[in-house]
């Protein structure tokens, strides 16, 4: 998505114009546009971002509790394959049931001459 096309500020710049539009006078009008119609849109827009403020904080607490959860699930999957590990061997197929890479099965270390 492109960048937006209008400032970031924009409520509280109308919330401005909506303020000296009220003093200078309030039947002003120009076509179409008047103050009542822009003070409905600035409660309109506010709701919105009271709702998307209201709806980031659920889904951070959300994040953070997968978060919780997922760290949980790792250590234990850890676990896990550290028992069969030590149970059955790092060679068995048991220990390559659970997800492990059997020893027979690993790639030699490369090793690398040093240059003169």
């Amino acid at each position: 998505m492109p960048g937006k096309s209008y400032p970031t500020d924009v409520i509280e710049q109308a919330k401005t114009v909506s303020d000296a539009w009220t003093q200078i006078s309030p039947s002003l009008a120009f076509g179409s546009l008047n103050a009542s119609g822009l003070n409905a849109t600035i409660s309109a827009a506010t709701m919105l971002q009271a709702q998307i403020a209201s709806l980031e904080t659920q889904l951070t607490d959300l994040r953070n509790q997968r978060h919780a959860l997922n760290a949980g699930i790792w250590d234990t999957v850890k676990r896990v394959r550290a028992g069969v590990k030590a149970i059955y061997g790092d060679d068995s197929s048991q220990y390559e049931m659970v997800g492990g890479t059997r020893l027979s099965e690993r790639k030699a270390p490369v090793r690398r001459t040093a240059s003169a």
